[in-house]
């Protein structure tokens, strides 16, 4: 039976470069210097330098080993892994931290492979910069949701929590369990072992810090939210504090506030659940499920914005549908929450339009050509603004008179 993780849902607004690049690098590498490509003695450059040697390593070994391969099934096995979860940890991290991020990791998996490692081995391969990445992806995106595909006589698509495809199938089964059951193999699981170990409090300690930026989505959040739940429980289980909290005046009061962080924390959680509703029908182009998904999110929070491209599509969806307030409103929330949006004078000449045209708030209407202006490049544009804008102020000059 195959299990292979083909795709996340954790979108997000920046390109993933440095994730690409890498892709780039491994495949240039394999071409250039396996045999076959470009004769025996560039591979015996490899085999001499290139490879690790876990009894006596150079420097420039613990480097260049990551982006070596046995073969074909190798490099695509490993750049499949390196681009389900690679995207989301390059976009969360940046460029840079992210670059120096999957180079520690993959020294870190060859000194772990050195170091466990009893006998003589080489090792070659990007897997231990991935393994980091990959449990990386785990501590970021923990509520996150992985499709997987099963080959088992027929394909089969499943979607699973990150914890449990990344923590018990990749890291538990694939790299323990399934060791302890199989016959010695050639596979290094000890710099696999490594580089999870690496990734999962590497990005742990980065968010700890705020090296990275946190939101209520990451896995110290879960954790926190878990523990003032199970704090809550601990309470009110003691008989005299539920007693207390259900009618003693003095108890009252601190109980409520327990009781409305962990209402609080369940509000996050319904949070979570509706923006990966709205994403996922928006993946599938799902516009109707998207639509309901979205208007219950402003339900339940008139405040939250989707990602970029995702919040715009939506807005554009709406205006479609000739819910203009909604449009409206939609596309206020992108103006808010993206200020330096490439699009920003397009979307708030729109805005004008809207405003001024269909729902009659010339004064809005005003505000938002007045922004436009600055922020439009195109001349054709800008001269459209000025005649909406004209067009409004006559119509205010006509009311005030």
């Amino acid at each position: 039976m195959l299990v292979l993780p083909i795709r996340t849902e954790s979108g997000s607004h920046r390109m993933p470069m440095v994730n690409y690049a890498l892709i780039g690098a491994n495949l240039l590498m394999y071409i250039v210097f396996n045999e076959g490509y470009f004769g025996r003695a560039v591979a015996g450059v490899r085999d001499q330098y290139m490879v690790f040697h876990s009894d006596t390593p150079s420097l420039l070994q613990f480097f260049t080993y990551q982006f070596l391969h046995a073969d074909a099934s190798h490099l695509l096995g490993n750049l499949l892994f390196l681009w389900v979860f690679g995207n989301g940890v390059n976009a969360k991290m940046g460029d840079w931290p992210y670059f120096l991020f999957y180079i520690a990791g993959g020294v870190f998996a060859a000194w772990g492979y050195a170091t466990l490692k009893t006998e003589y081995f080489q090792l070659i391969g990007a897997s231990g910069s991935i393994a980091a990445v990959t449990t990386a992806y785990l501590v970021l995106f923990p509520r996150s949701r992985v499709t997987v595909l099963v080959w088992f006589f027929f394909i089969y698509f499943f979607e699973l929590p990150a914890m449990i495809i990344i923590g018990v199938k990749i890291v538990l089964w694939d790299n323990i369990v399934s060791t302890m059951l199989a016959s010695p193999s050639n596979v290094a699981h000890q710099a696999h072992l490594a580089g999870y170990l690496f990734g999962f409090f590497a990005a742990l300690l980065l968010l700890f810090f705020r090296a990275l930026p946190r939101d209520q989505f990451d896995i110290l959040s879960l954790w926190k939210r878990w523990y003032k739940r199970r704090e809550f429980a601990a309470a009110m289980a003691d008989p005299a504090n539920a007693a207390r909290a259900q009618f003693g005046s003095v108890a009252r009061l601190p109980a409520a506030n327990v009781a409305q962080q962990l209402e609080e924390d369940r509000r996050i959680d319904q949070l979570a659940q509706t923006r990966l509703r709205v994403s996922e029908a928006l993946e599938r182009k799902d516009m109707t499920q998207a639509m309901q998904a979205f208007e219950q999110l402003i339900v339940l929070d008139a405040t939250q914005c989707m990602p970029e491209a995702q919040q715009l599509e939506i807005a554009r969806e709406l205006f479609k549908q000739g819910k203009q307030t909604q449009a409206a409103a939609a596309y206020d929330r992108y103006v808010s929450c993206y200020p330096n949006a490439r699009d920003l004078g397009d979307v708030l000449l729109l805005l004008g339009i809207i405003s001024t045209r269909d729902l009659g708030k010339h004064d809005v209407a005003e505000s938002y050509l007045n922004r436009a202006k600055t922020a439009l490049r195109d001349d054709n544009r800008l001269q459209q603004c000025e005649q909406w804008l004209a067009k409004v102020q006559a119509i205010e000059s006509q009311q005030n008179s």
